[in-house]
């Protein structure tokens, strides 16, 4: 999976991008809402090397693609993507940008390309992404992408050591207003 968007290109994260990767993931204020936060440089390299082994053509199950400048191919983000086997099954997402890229519409400029491709090229029906509501710009993010809260869990995942509620987002095809029309 290969995407472009005007000013992005979404693509596999490479061996020389482990030193970005670790460096925004492991920072408190990224790491906080994520799953996965690399305790070392060296498990940052170690998971870009077993995503180089995940299927590069439809790949089953979660994978991570990363979020390029397209001028200049500077890593600013990464997008997960969990595509299950069953094509009727929803498919789900997470996303992480850089602190110094935020806020200038690059999460919005790359979902809207993850739509297109799980939507369009895909025929997929559903999407969804689950946030801690304490993530006040992820949510909105997601709202202005026209999804829908569906669930707030209180207290619901033991999470970096505490107890944390889970909101998930989601989108169905018929919901979704591609750019191109």
């Amino acid at each position: 999976m290969e995407l472009t968007t005007p000013r992005l290109r979404i693509d596999r994260l490479r061996a020389r991008d482990a030193g970005v990767l670790f460096g925004y993931r492991a920072d408190p204020a990224v790491a906080r809402f994520q799953g996965w936060r690399p305790g070392s440089l060296d498990e940052a390299a170690d998971f870009i090397a077993d995503q180089a082994k995940v299927s590069a053509d439809l790949p089953e199950g979660w994978f991570q693609r990363a979020i390029r400048l397209r001028q200049g191919g500077e890593l600013i983000g990464d997008i997960g993507i969990c595509l299950p086997a069953d094509a009727e099954a929803s498919i789900e997402f997470g996303i992480s940008i850089a602190p110094t890229r935020q806020q200038q519409g690059y999460a919005g400029e790359a979902l809207q390309a993850l739509f297109t491709w799980v939507f369009g090229t895909l025929g997929r029906h559903r999407i969804h992404a689950s946030v801690d509501p304490r993530n006040l710009a992820s949510m909105a993010m997601l709202r202005s992408m026209g999804m829908r809260q569906e669930a707030h869990f209180r207290e619901s995942l033991w999470f970096h050591g505490e107890w944390v509620d889970d909101v998930v987002f989601a989108m169905l095809a018929q919901e979704w207003s591609s750019p191109d029309g």
